[in-house]
């Protein structure tokens, strides 16, 4: 069963470790399903076209490591490599894919909930020289929630990785279109954008936001929104008609920022870089909003 955070105006639902999403791509420690905020949702999912929803993501789901986790170069194809919050997933090619199901060995979980936060611990065993602690603690806030990192090295190597938060947005269902607009607090760099898919023209880059001309129904992406600058870690996505409106903050400076939606979900992704030696450990937080626009 998921475990339920709520007050009178936020709820947040979150599914345990090993229920529902087992896949070898996003963390699977706090896979945070649906937020709605006055009971309208502002959660949306990534795939509509699929039988099965619980082989893609939902709400606000994480993921380490989305080009190159743990050791995978250094790993011979049959033999195992870290994925932090997953465990460990079988190599089976030279090429890491992010959107491959791999076979999987989970980590350990360890879960403490409350009626006002949940605390998760994922814990992988020693491996090629690589090992870790993960604890994230998600807590309910008045009008939003918090998540908490920490990240202990427990091997022998260090941990260079990156982590983000791909979250699924839809306010109160509505459709991506005219009624979305997207802020960031740094001006945007096109000329410098690492990759541009935008193939009906109806996404519209300002100097700090998005807005649309019309509901898209092919895929949008836009990458390295900042030019390869650190800048703040922060996004606003306000919907004009349903007057509700959510931003993420991350306690980090952003080394890359990127943007990915289709005609039912936006998706602005702020990524954390992490250089962590062996034996030390590394601690952020993500905390989400929803207000409504005045």
């Amino acid at each position: 069963m998921p475990h339920i955070l709520k007050n009178e105006l936020i709820t947040v639902q979150i599914d345990l470790p090993q229920e529902q999403y087992q896949g070898s791509r996003f963390d699977w420690t706090g896979k945070i399903t649906a937020v709605t905020y006055q009971n309208k949702s502002v959660t949306g999912i990534e795939r509509t076209d699929l039988e099965v929803s619980q082989h893609c993501g939902k709400g606000f789901y994480n993921e380490f490591g989305i080009d190159q986790p743990l050791g995978f170069e250094t790993t011979e194809i049959g033999d195992w490599f870290h994925k932090i919050g997953v465990g460990l997933l079988r190599k089976d090619s030279d090429t890491y894919d992010f959107q491959r199901a791999y076979e999987v060995q989970p980590a350990e979980f360890n879960v403490t909930k409350n009626d006002t936060k949940i605390s998760i611990t994922c814990s992988s065993r020693l491996h090629n020289d690589y090992g870790y602690v993960l604890h994230k603690e998600i807590a309910l806030m008045e009008g939003g929630f918090r998540i908490s990192y920490q990240l202990r090295n427990t091997g022998k190597k260090s941990i260079e990785t990156s982590e983000y938060s791909h979250n699924f947005l839809m306010v109160d269902e509505e459709l991506i279109g005219r009624n979305y607009h997207l802020k960031f607090p740094f001006s945007l760099q096109p000329d410098h954008f690492g990759e541009t898919v935008n193939p009906e023209r109806k996404v519209v880059v300002g100097n700090n936001d998005f807005s649309f001309l019309g509901t898209p129904e092919e895929q949008f992406f836009f990458s390295n929104l900042s030019g390869s600058n650190k800048v703040t870690a922060q996004w606003e996505l306000q919907n004009s008609n349903s007057k509700i409106g959510i931003r993420e903050t991350g306690s980090f400076p952003a080394h890359s920022i990127n943007l990915w939606g289709w005609t039912h979900v936006i998706s602005p992704e702020l990524f954390h870089s992490i250089s962590l030696p062996a034996g030390q450990t590394s601690e952020w937080s993500r905390t989400y909003e929803a207000f409504t626009i005045t």
